[in-house]
């Protein structure tokens, strides 16, 4: 498959076949996503491959998203890791300088792109794939269960595996919607807004499971509405980053 059609294809994968993954092929494709743009090359990402049937069963209600972990041929948590770097600096008697807003964004990018390297050499190789940011819903939780120590926080788990079924791909956002040339221009949001929630509406009503009436601002609309998740940042605190 041509990598353009590849990525033009992708679909979140709620149900797998059950079929394991063997590890040869679990290492592969990290070694694969870790050849990924890192900032400043400090790769601040750590994986936790979860093998251990009880702490699969535990991370799966933790998340909320029992289904996927059930079902999945590998089941991963990725995290956001600077005690690789604390160690590095002291090694050279360094005091690392990492609770900061500026390293919380460098650890975040890292992880996503490291992740997404990942998601498409699995999607490469035929494996379906679905991100869980639901180990946000109780991250101290999960950290307490995978030892996660200060400098380190989960930031989404992920599973793979053979799928069940395959969705159709999700109509995105229109091309003008995102991209914007030489200036910000907001006052084409009205227009292609409505043209994206006419399309959307369609989607959900003809897809082939799960259909509804929906459009994708009133979804928006409702998922902003209030703060979500408003422990994260004494969570992150009591991992060293204080956003200084």
């Amino acid at each position: 498959m041509e990598v353009k059609d590849l990525l033009r294809s992708h679909t979140s994968v709620r149900k797998y076949t059950g079929e394991e993954i063997s590890r040869e092929k679990v290492v592969e494709l990290i070694e694969t996503a870790q050849m990924a743009a890192s900032s400043h090359f400090v790769q601040a990402y750590s994986v936790i491959w979860v093998t251990d049937e009880e702490k699969k069963r535990k991370l799966a209600e933790l998340s909320k998203n029992e289904i996927q972990f059930q079902t999945a041929g590998a089941s991963f948590l990725f995290c956001v890791d600077f005690k690789r770097l604390e160690m590095a600096c002291k090694k050279h008697g360094v005091q690392i300088v990492a609770d900061t807003a500026e390293n919380v964004l460098v650890g975040v990018s890292d992880v996503a792109i490291f992740a997404q390297n990942f998601v498409i050499a699995a999607e490469a190789e035929g494996y379906g794939i679905c991100y869980i940011g639901g180990v946000r819903n109780n991250p101290a939780e999960i950290s307490e269960l995978f030892n996660l120590p200060d400098y380190v926080f989960p930031l989404f788990g992920m599973t793979i595996g053979v799928p069940a079924k395959r969705n159709e791909p999700k109509p995105r956002l229109p091309v003008q919607a995102v991209l914007h040339e030489n200036s910000y221009n907001a006052d084409k949001y009205p227009t292609l807004l409505d043209e994206y929630d006419e399309i959307m509406e369609n989607y959900y009503a003809s897809r082939s499971s799960n259909k509804k009436m929906a459009t994708w601002t009133k979804q928006m609309a409702d998922f902003l509405i209030e703060q979500r998740r408003p422990f994260i940042k004494e969570f992150l605190a009591s991992k060293k980053f204080t956003w200084k």
